[in-house]
């Protein structure tokens, strides 16, 4: 499978903190979250794979070429979005415009016009009179509006309510329909991820933990929930994090059909990626 983004040993030490030979790629046409708890290292990530921070190892490659802070043809082809507004607050959506258009070669205006249409952001007010919600569509806009092949999003749907958040994961999924362009989305809104991502990947404390399609984390892991003389019969091999409330323990398990054969006598749910996350992070692991 053709990747738009490689990303392969990235390394970033900082006081207390390591992002650890990060590795993984961004397949054309797939949609990629990537997850974990505040501070785990998903926007050093981020400012890694944009050479916004200077990386100990590492390479990353854009469609074969190697990204860098010179390389400002392959950044052409990116559109970025971060939590927060990038632009002067006494600026206008009009002048922004402006603005990109000498920045970018591929600037498209009646792309962004139709993109401030659509997200309802009024062309001629100053950013500093937007709600927070505002600014996000606004930057999510302009990432567009460049004919990026890639878009890379940290936390793009933070701030937006329900119906807004519906409506941009549309237009994250038009924009990946031709197969040949891809998105990077950091998120805490998981629900959001197992509505539009192909594949997950969690980071935890620096280094990549897993890096898997949606669909097996969904379809296939499990929670087996019993009491204590449950956990007790469980085969350690097969327990990869438990966690115990009062009186009950909530075991993670990669194959959830196989368990409920095994364990005839335990419940075994379903599991969202929030509960994944939280049992990785939270829970305890066999020794």
């Amino acid at each position: 499978m053709e990747s738009n983004l490689q990303v392969v040993d990235l390394t970033k030490q900082f006081p207390g903190f390591k992002l650890d030979h990060v590795s993984f790629s961004i397949p054309k046409g797939a949609i990629v979250g990537l997850i974990g708890e505040n501070g785990a290292g998903k926007s050093t990530t981020i400012y890694g794979i944009l050479d916004l921070v200077k990386k100990d190892e590492g390479v990353v490659t854009f469609r074969g070429e190697q990204l860098s802070s010179d390389n400002k043809l392959a950044k052409e082809d990116i559109g970025v979005v971060f939590d927060g507004i990038n632009f002067y607050e006494t600026l206008t959506p009009s002048k922004i415009g402006k603005i990109s258009s000498a920045a970018y070669q591929q600037w498209d205006h009646q792309v962004y016009d139709s993109y401030l249409q659509k997200f309802d952001l009024p062309p001629t007010k100053e950013i500093k009179t937007f709600s927070r919600g505002m600014k996000m569509k606004l930057s999510i806009a302009v990432a567009l509006s460049h004919n990026p092949k890639l878009l890379i999003l940290d936390e793009a749907t933070s701030g937006l309510d329900p119906v807004m958040r519906e409506d941009i994961l549309e237009v994250f999924l038009d924009f990946v329909q031709d197969e040949e362009h891809s998105i990077l989305m950091s998120s805490h809104i998981t629900a959001d991820l197992e509505k539009v991502a192909d594949y997950i990947i969690f980071i935890h404390k620096g280094k990549v933990l897993f890096s898997k399609t949606k669909d097996e984390l969904r379809y296939q892991y499990g929670i087996i929930r019993c009491g204590a003389s449950g956990f007790e019969s469980i085969d350690k091999g097969d327990i990869l994090a438990w966690r115990k409330s009062d009186y009950q323990w909530d075991v993670l398990v990669e194959d959830k059909e196989r368990a409920r054969r095994k364990y005839k006598s335990l419940v075994v749910d379903d599991a969202t990626i929030d509960e994944i996350l939280l049992l990785y992070v939270k829970g305890e692991r066999v020794k």
